[in-house]
């Protein structure tokens, strides 16, 4: 998904978000990383802001970490 973000290729490929404290599904709100919200474990570092981060072929990405 060349041109992308991290965060709208797990939007388009179906996948959920992450889960809060609460246990409730978080998805991006502001798009351009000061809510938060899209953070995952991308590529074994944690607590990246996937709507900041270029979606790359090969990436490993955790969204419940």
């Amino acid at each position: 998904m060349s041109g992308t973000s991290v965060a709208a290729a797990i939007a388009q490929a179906g996948a959920p978000g992450r889960l809060s404290c609460s246990g409730q599904r978080r998805a991006p709100v502001c798009g351009m990383g000061v809510c938060f919200e899209c953070r995952a474990n991308v590529d074994g570092c944690p607590q990246q802001r996937t709507c900041q981060l270029p979606a790359a072929e090969g990436m490993v990405v955790l969204t419940d970490d």
